[in-house]
């Protein structure tokens, strides 16, 4: 029973045990080298290389939001489009009449999106 478990299941173990030992030793390695000499600009908390220069609850515009709706909106398609496809041949016309239907409405959302100006940077 072993021998059938280890025939099965040895390539995966031998490659979590590279990648876990790799990882710690990557990270040791780091930790060893690294220069340890902090001084005040590295301390410093700064805002993509920038020093802080306003409240972190500043508005900002609503199409940073739509922007990333129509991102969340595009990669829950990709993610339903990729077991769709494959089980097509099984769900047959039902199937593809309910996708073509989720890809319509997802459509007039990005035509919607598009007429309203979210995609439009001045």
């Amino acid at each position: 029973m072993l021998a059938e478990f280890l025939k099965d299941y040895l390539p995966i173990i031998v490659f979590l045990l590279v990648a876990i030992v790799l990882s710690v030793a990557f990270v040791a390695v780091n930790y060893l080298a690294s220069p340890k000499n902090p001084d005040p600009e590295k301390l410093s908390a700064y805002e993509c290389g920038f020093e802080p220069f306003s409240d972190s609850r500043m508005e900002f515009d609503v199409r940073f939001y739509l922007v990333a709706i129509l991102f969340i909106i595009f990669d829950l398609e990709i993610a339903f489009l990729f077991p769709w496809a494959i089980s097509l041949g099984k769900i047959g016309i039902f199937g593809f009449t309910s996708m073509m239907i989720f890809l319509f409405i997802l459509t007039i959302g990005f035509i919607y999106e598009w007429k309203k100006g979210a995609l439009d940077w001045e």
